[in-house]
């Protein structure tokens, strides 16, 4: 499916996305972005449809060629506190306000958000329907991957480098033996973490 390029053309537009909202451990990252009305990338899509090595080509050419970009990291203890619904919109909120650019309007990828100052529209799978969120997509998730790689080599245990905080098996299996990290979100734990057993005994 290819991306259209803008929502709204008489409007300065950014796109808003976050990633991290499933994770167990760590921060949830989002992405705010400003693009050129003749920005065009065939293969920019939903950052969870890229491998790797994509998204990380996608994100120099995003950061150099966009006209603002914009990336806010909620940690995790501010996850626990405020929930991590809010915590995702929050992170979009102040990512966009951090801009250099104030745009007119915000699209928001997915079905809820809190009116701001900017007005917004909310999209169900945005990042796979239009390009500036799509490239906040990209940003959001390539930023918090490599905050995870860097704490994986301070908590060697849970195999970040490999699931980036989410409930894999090699994950779990790190908790059972070794317990929680101090990155770990506390009102995550059980129920993520029962589960991933669950789908232990299924497969």
């Amino acid at each position: 499916m290819s991306l259209l390029q803008t929502y709204q053309d008489e409007l300065l537009e950014a796109g808003c996305d976050e990633a991290g909202r499933g994770c167990i451990a760590g921060p949830v990252v989002a992405a705010s972005v400003i693009l050129p009305n003749d920005f065009f990338l065939e293969d920019l899509n939903d950052s969870k449809q890229l491998s790797e090595k994509k998204r990380l080509a996608l994100k120099e050419i995003i950061e150099r060629e966009a006209l603002a970009w914009s990336v806010f990291f909620v940690n995790h203890e501010e996850v626990d506190k405020m929930n991590v619904l809010n915590a995702s919109i929050h992170a979009m909120k102040e990512a966009a306000c951090n801009l250099k650019i104030k745009p007119e309007l915000l699209l928001i990828d997915g079905n809820r958000f809190k009116q701001g100052d900017i007005p917004h529209v909310c999209i169900i799978k945005g990042d796979g329907k239009y390009m500036s969120i799509a490239a906040a997509s990209v940003l959001a998730k390539t930023h918090r991957d490599a905050f995870m790689l860097k704490m994986s080599l301070v908590y060697p245990n849970y195999k970040w480098e490999k699931n980036k905080g989410y409930p894999t098996k090699d994950h779990c299996a790190g908790i059972e033996k070794y317990g929680y990290s101090p990155l770990h979100r506390k009102s995550f734990h059980v129920k993520s973490l029962y589960q991933s057993k669950l789908e232990l005994l299924i497969d």
